[in-house]
């Protein structure tokens, strides 16, 4: 019998409801079941994260460490497979088996002792980063994944009654200013295959490669959408404008292209954070605020 995490049950009751619950009360039973029907054995306690749960196992007929992967089928994950497999282990974890049932994942095994946030330099972390978004945003998105244009312009329609429910002058101009920028650019969201959520714990450490990327929300899109993780995780000011240079020299883009889509970033995290009754975070508006006056200093 597998314990199921208490954190990873509160999670799934606070996001998805009665269907979280369902989940967390089916897993036990569904592990059994992909447990005899991909021939594995549990070699490890079960990890999670917000959604998902990952059990350390091994394949009986040769011993091959692997991880089985449980979570609910959304919006983000439905892509992750297909990312995967388009990816084909290259920058990536690789996927072994994926049932599109419940959509569990056999995934290979990296070290998940050693997350790219165990680097002391936040630097070297960033230039990783950036290498492997380089890497994996060379592909073109396959059919099916969903679209930025799509979210871009959703954004765009949602923006206006955020904005009358943000009191702050200042902050509605932030908002604002991030809803302009993404207009801009939103008739050409590009077609590159994104990852959206590679920061420093979504990078593991692997036999085969120094880094792979793990736990994708795939999109189709402009890789300057890429870049907002990287700015806030581990959160450092002075660091800002820095990382953003050395990612778009990195990736090669258009910087002014790279900052509407930073922006857009923003604008998302706005928009859910003003619906769902939270106040903004200031480290994201500084985010902000930065790379605009950075720009400024460019002009």
């Amino acid at each position: 019998m597998i314990d199921i995490p208490e954190e990873l049950a509160a999670t799934q009751e606070l996001y998805n409801g009665d269907r979280g619950r369902e989940f967390i009360a089916g897993l036990p039973t569904l592990i059994e079941d992909f447990l005899e029907r991909w021939e594995l054995r549990p070699d490890g306690s079960p990890m999670h994260g917000v959604a998902a749960l990952v059990l350390p196992v091994v394949r009986r007929a040769d011993d091959t460490p692997a991880a089985l992967k449980l979570q609910l089928l959304d919006a983000e994950s439905a892509g992750e497979p297909v990312a995967l497999r388009r990816w084909d282990g290259d920058g990536a974890v690789r996927l072994l088996d994926h049932d599109p049932v419940t959509h569990t994942m056999l995934l290979e095994r990296l070290d998940s002792a050693r997350m790219l946030s165990t680097l002391p330099g936040t630097r070297d972390a960033v230039l990783v980063i950036a290498g492997l978004l380089a890497h994996l945003t060379a592909t073109p998105a396959p059919t099916g994944i969903r679209r930025l244009g799509d979210l871009a312009h959703a954004m765009l329609d949602r923006t206006p009654a955020a904005l009358a429910r943000i009191p702050d002058p200042g902050i509605r101009r932030t908002v604002a200013d991030c809803a302009a920028a993404v207009r801009e650019v939103v008739d050409e969201p590009g077609d590159r295959l994104l990852h959206w959520d590679l920061h420093d714990e979504n990078v593991l450490a692997a036999d085969r490669a120094p880094w792979l990327a793990i736990d994708p929300k795939p999109l189709a899109g402009d890789p300057g959408f890429e870049l907002w993780p990287a700015l806030d995780n581990r959160f450092d000011a002075d660091e800002i404008t820095w990382r953003f240079d050395a990612m778009t020299d990195v990736l090669g883009l258009d910087r002014a292209r790279a900052r509407a889509w930073t922006m857009g970033r923003l604008l998302q995290n706005a928009l859910w954070d003003i619906e769902d009754g939270r106040p903004l975070e200031p480290r994201q508006l500084d985010i902000a605020h930065r790379l605009r006056t950075h720009r400024s200093r460019q002009q």
